[in-house]
């Protein structure tokens, strides 16, 4: 048998090309895949669903409500999946009893959180594409009892009310900017940002939705944010007087 040698360089590049199918499976348009699961974790009104590993902090209080999900780390990527949305439906199960409502009912949730290996029973372990849902939500698709579901998924456009929104802390030197509430393919590959006395600034994502910038920047901020489908919305924020801790809203997409 003829053993093939791989250089370094080539296993980062075949690195690189796994990711990126990876990545391609669930991009915006491409499809339902019929292999996933849902599970819950919370109580039955959401309690203990709030925060999560995109830095959301209260999901209820920024609008996503229950219909969020905790994704496997397969769909999480590293948090580049925060902030995107994923159509879910429930299938028949292949053996076992089938604890499902109906194999009609559809709901959309928003990717908040990390469901990371060796929770619920192992579900979230690689290479699986699973959901870990809040009680309210998995309760529209299948019945408590029976705890975990077999799924068909998809990603779709969000559709969110109002613009992108921006939550601002850190310090002057260190600008910590949560954005939320993104329309459209809603999960972020790139932000820059600029003043009136500065060009562009690459931000760096700091975890799931905390964008990052060291660069000292005061007076009106304008935002140039790029999602995974490669559209990019640029939108300005507050004039001169904003201060840390504050919340605007800018367009959407």
């Amino acid at each position: 048998m003829k053993m093939v040698m791989m250089s370094a360089t080539s296993g980062v590049k075949l690195a690189v090309l796994f990711l990126a199918l990876s990545l391609t499976q669930v991009a915006l348009g491409q499809g339902w895949r019929n292999d996933g699961h849902i599970t819950f974790y919370g109580s039955p009104n959401g309690g203990g669903t709030q925060a999560g590993a995109c830095g959301y902090q209260n999901t209820y209080a920024l609008g996503y409500g229950s219909m969020t999900a905790a994704l496997s780390s397969s769909l999480f990527q590293g948090g580049a999946a925060c902030g995107a949305c994923f159509q879910l439906q429930c299938i028949r199960a292949n053996r076992g009893k089938n604890w499902c409502y109906s194999y009609a009912r559809t709901i959309t949730v928003t990717a908040t959180n990390l469901c990371p290996p060796g929770s619920t029973g192992g579900w979230c372990n690689p290479p699986r594409a699973h959901f870990d849902l809040p009680m309210p939500a998995f309760l529209t698709l299948a019945q408590r009892v029976g705890g975990v579901a077999p799924v068909r998924f998809r990603r779709v456009r969000c559709a969110k009310r109002g613009g992108v929104r921006f939550t601002i802390g850190g310090n002057p030197w260190f600008m910590m900017i949560l954005i939320h509430n993104v329309g459209g393919a809603g999960d972020i590959r790139a932000v820059q940002i600029k003043g009136p006395r500065t060009g562009w600034v690459p931000m760096y994502r700091n975890w799931g939705a905390l964008w990052t910038c060291r660069t000292k920047i005061s007076g009106a901020l304008t935002f140039r944010i790029t999602t995974s489908d490669g559209r990019t919305l640029v939108t300005g924020g507050p004039g001169n007087s904003w201060r840390f801790g504050q919340t605007w809203e800018g367009r959407n997409y």
